[in-house]
Parts: C-alpha cells; sequence; structure tokens
C-alpha cells in the first residue's frame, strides 16, 4: 500500500482509529444525520458502482450497497482497525456487493473509469494535496460519474466544538484550524472547495450548507467521557495534569447537560454537501 498521508495513517491506525472502531455506533449516531442527504444528493442508481472515500467502519458503503442493490459499493480507508469493523459488520448484515481495501485514496491506483458514483461523509478534508487526491479520485469515476460528500463547516456553527472551545480557561485550545489549512476545516471554505475540485478536473460544481443534529451520549456526563476520549478531546488532555483534567470534565458535564434531551444529549453540526461531475 502507498502511502503519502502518513500523519493520517499512523493517527488512524493508532488510538484514533481504534476509538472510532470500538465507537463505530455512537460515531455514527453523531455523523448518521447527514446520510439521507448524502445518499439522496448521489443519486445511486440500483446498477451503480459506488466508491466511498474514507469510509471508516462502512456504514455509509453499506448503506451505499443497498441503493445499488445489483451494483457493488467499496468503502477504502487508511485505518486497519475501522475497516476490520467494517468487514465484519457486512459479513453480519450479509452484505455480498460490499467490500473494503485499505488504502490511500489520493494515490491509489484506481482502475480508471471503475465507478459510478464516489461519496464521502467527513472522509475527503484530510489529504496533503486535496487538488491530487480529488484528481485522482475523478480518474477512478467513468466520464458523467458524480462526485457526493459532506465535509465540515466553520468550528462556530458546530455546538461541539463551541463546547469544547468553552473549556479555554483549562486545556490550550488555540484554534481548531482555518479553513484551506489542512485537518477537519480544509475544505470549511465553500469557494476554496469549488477552486479545489475545478483544478482536479470536476465541473457542474455545486456547495450546500446543510444541518443534523447528532447523540453524543445518555447525559451530560456520558457525553463528556466520550468526547474528551476521541482524538481532539485525548489531544487537548494529554497536555494538562490530573487536576486540570478532572476540572475539564466537569466543566464540559455542565455545558453538555444544557444540550440534554428526552434522555440523551443532542448536538447541531453544521457541514457543506458537495455534488460535483466528471466531464462526459
Amino acid at each position: 500500500m502507498r502511502v503519502v498521508n502518513t500523519a493520517q495513517a499512523q493517527a488512524w491506525n493508532g488510538h484514533e482509529g481504534d476509538h472510532w472502531a470500538r465507537n463505530q455506533e455512537r460515531w455514527d449516531a453523531v455523523n448518521g444525520g447527514f446520510d439521507r442527504l448524502l445518499i439522496a444528493a448521489a443519486s445511486i442508481a440500483e446498477h451503480d458502482r459506488v466508491l466511498d472515500i474514507g469510509c471508516g467502519a462502512g456504514s455509509t458503503t453499506r448503506l451505499a450497497g443497498r441503493h445499488a442493490r445489483r451494483g457493488t459499493a467499496s468503502g477504502f480507508d487508511l485505518s486497519a482497525p475501522m475497516l476490520a469493523r467494517a468487514r465484519a459488520s457486512a459479513r453480519r448484515e450479509g452484505s455480498a456487493n460490499v467490500s473494503f481495501e485499505q488504502a490511500d485514496a489520493q494515490v491509489h491506483d484506481f482502475a480508471s473509469h471503475a465507478y459510478d458514483v464516489a461519496i464521502s461523509r467527513f472522509g475527503v478534508m484530510f489529504f496533503a494535496d486535496p487538488v491530487g487526491a480529488f484528481a485522482n479520485i475523478a480518474r477512478a469515476l467513468r466520464p458523467g460519474g458524480r462526485l457526493a460528500f459532506v465535509c465540515t463547516a466553520e468550528a462556530e456553527a458546530n455546538e461541539w466544538l463551541r463546547a469544547l472551545a468553552e473549556l479555554h480557561d483549562i486545556l490550550p485550545i488555540g484554534g481548531f484550524g482555518a479553513p484551506g489549512s489542512p485537518g477537519m476545516f480544509s475544505l470549511a471554505s465553500p469557494e476554496s472547495t469549488r477552486e479545489v475540485l475545478a483544478s482536479a478536473g470536476f465541473e457542474h460544481i455545486d456547495t450546500a450548507r446543510v444541518e443534523a443534529y447528532g447523540t453524543w451520549g445518555r447525559d451530560g456526563e456520558d457525553a463528556a467521557d466520550f468526547l474528551l476520549n476521541s482524538g481532539p478531546g485525548r489531544h487537548l488532555t494529554s497536555q494538562v495534569d490530573e487536576d486540570a483534567r478532572i476540572r475539564a470534565r466537569r466543566k464540559l458535564t455542565g455545558i453538555l447537560r444544557t444540550h440534554e434531551r428526552d434522555g440523551a444529549v443532542r448536538m447541531r453540526s453544521t457541514a457543506w454537501l458537495v455534488t460535483a461531475d466528471r466531464p462526459n
């Protein structure tokens, strides 16, 4: 396997990938509100061959496979732990038209014109060379093939990030990244995203601002533990002593209790739903 996004490969094959694999249902509860919007935008037909980029534990790949019931759905990701969970879930569900492969989509040698549709739910924001990565994905699509993905909007529009930001007096929070820079917010500017996709060879590029509520836990304490054990939370708490970690957990629990509704902590996430076509 050729990898150029080495830092991402290290993260997603370490604690972050293990955490997502162990907590697949919880992360799907956080992000699953975008699935219906993504699949509708992709316009998957029953005979389509679907490519899922950054598929993680495979829930969107399996969903695509159910829509392309006479076609195929192939998920690609850097994370071995998450792919192991994806394969196990597919076997349990009897998803015969679904497959998974460990690969760096930026440089993977996809067969030309092998797919009708490419999708991603928050899996395309971490490329070191976004133009090169999307050009590689475009080559994998047939002429006229469709791209649809969901990517994170600005931090201020996501309630879970605003909750973390309120811990700035306890944890070393210096910002979550700027649009266009490598990381979660690399595609947070729709203007920059359109430039990237156009440079990669796509046309008919459209961006739509979308929102969905995700479930983060049973109550404030449960959600705070989950959030602080995730990648961003663990990175922050690893830089402070035990007393600061206790104070951060206590404060975050109180913040998240304000989001408790009907036995769950629910917070709004905001994203960009992006669609584009490979030219005929």
